[in-house]
């Protein structure tokens, strides 16, 4: 049975969007700059640098947006499924202003669609593993509808995210801002897919691991039993 969060509805909306504000507020300043850089320079090399610093913010601002819009929109309707394909492309879109390089080894199938934002969700989650930038390598293994999706985020001073191990097992804790709900989002869709998600750190690489609930159940005997 799913856990329902320990968040007012109210609050928990307006933090989600507080979180995507956050992400597209840079970009669209620096539009802004640009703008106004056009309109009080007459340098021409100026005015190259202003619509260079447009163009690229622009791109940004928009390659935010279509992530955010399938890591936490409807995404169609409910019971939909999502291309892999599409997760990819808008996954690399946000990247190209992060960090992290992105490694995708995913093959295109037809997913649950809150497989597909589960997937977004751990990735972001990855990224605060690895601050100081490095390479993110996105796996799939199984077939649809429920394969295993592993995350490994490599590089200097790699780190478990802190309270991203509660957040995403549905504790809140006392103060939830507006990064911290990202996770606990990410948690919510893992129990709503059936998904048990998973966090370790092997030397200078964090792993997020997410597996069907039966499975993960199977492991964890067999383990025992051994």
């Amino acid at each position: 049975m799913s856990k329902e969060p320990d968040i007012e509805t109210l609050d928990f909306a307006a933090l989600m969007c507080s979180r995507v504000c956050h992400d597209i507020i840079s970009p669209v300043g620096a539009i802004t700059n640009g703008l106004e850089v056009l309109d009080e320079e007459n340098n021409e090399d100026m005015k190259a640098f202003a619509f260079d610093l447009i163009r690229k913010s622009a791109r940004t601002a928009s390659a935010k947006l279509q992530f955010a819009r399938l890591a936490f929109g409807a995404a169609g309707s409910a019971g939909a499924e999502v291309d892999l394909g599409d997760a990819e492309k808008v996954a690399r879109g946000f990247m190209e202003s992060e960090k992290p390089e992105l490694i995708w080894n995913a093959p295109r199938l037809l997913l649950p669609k809150n497989q597909v934002k589960l997937l977004l969700n751990l990735l972001l989650c990855s990224l605060h593993a690895i601050p100081r930038g490095g390479s993110i390598t996105v796996t799939l293994t199984g077939d649809a509808p429920c394969p295993s999706q592993k995350i490994e985020a490599k590089g200097m001073a790699a780190r478990i995210p802190p309270h991203v191990v509660d957040l995403l097992a549905g504790i809140p804790g006392e103060n939830v801002d507006a990064q911290a709900i990202q996770p606990f989002y990410a948690g919510m869709l893992a129990r709503d897919a059936g998904m048990a998600v998973t966090i370790e750190k092997i030397d200078d690489c964090v792993i997020f691991e997410a597996t069907p609930v039966a499975s993960a159940t199977a492991e964890q005997k067999a383990s025992a039993e051994g």
